[in-house]
């Protein structure tokens, strides 16, 4: 784009954003468990937990939740049918959302797991 020398790079040391993905992993039907992990895992990463919504779609189902922090934001998404779980969490300031991931494998119990981070709001061309 013409305007990329023009436009600073959103935050001056980027944000940490962690994917997490759960395989073969249990009771991915259970809301309530979900906002306990969620809740754990937001303090784990001290993060600052404003709001949350877990939502329990219908039986057989998974939960979608969504936690909103002062640094940002965590998400969890299961699929019971399919044994998966699916999180993301992305902050700023002094939180690790690194800390998050163990506490999914451990309220989850998955067979496998697969973290993956990166850097938001960092830009690779150059500004100015």
């Amino acid at each position: 784009m013409d305007n990329e020398k023009e436009a600073p790079p959103a935050l001056s040391t980027g944000a940490p954003h962690m994917l997490t993905e759960l395989w073969a992993a249990k009771t991915l039907d259970n809301p309530e468990l979900a906002e306990t992990a969620i809740r754990k895992a937001i303090r784990t990463a001290r993060a600052t937990q404003l709001h949350l919504h877990a939502h329990k779609f219908c039986a057989g189902h998974g939960v979608a939740a969504i936690a909103w922090s002062a640094e940002s934001r965590m998400t969890l998404h299961t699929w019971p049918e399919s044994s998966y779980a699916a999180a993301d969490v992305f902050v700023c300031g002094d939180s690790d959302p690194a800390n998050a991931a163990p506490v999914l494998v451990d309220a989850f119990q998955p067979e496998r797991s697969d973290v993956r981070r990166f850097r938001r709001g960092v830009s690779s061309k150059p500004t100015g």
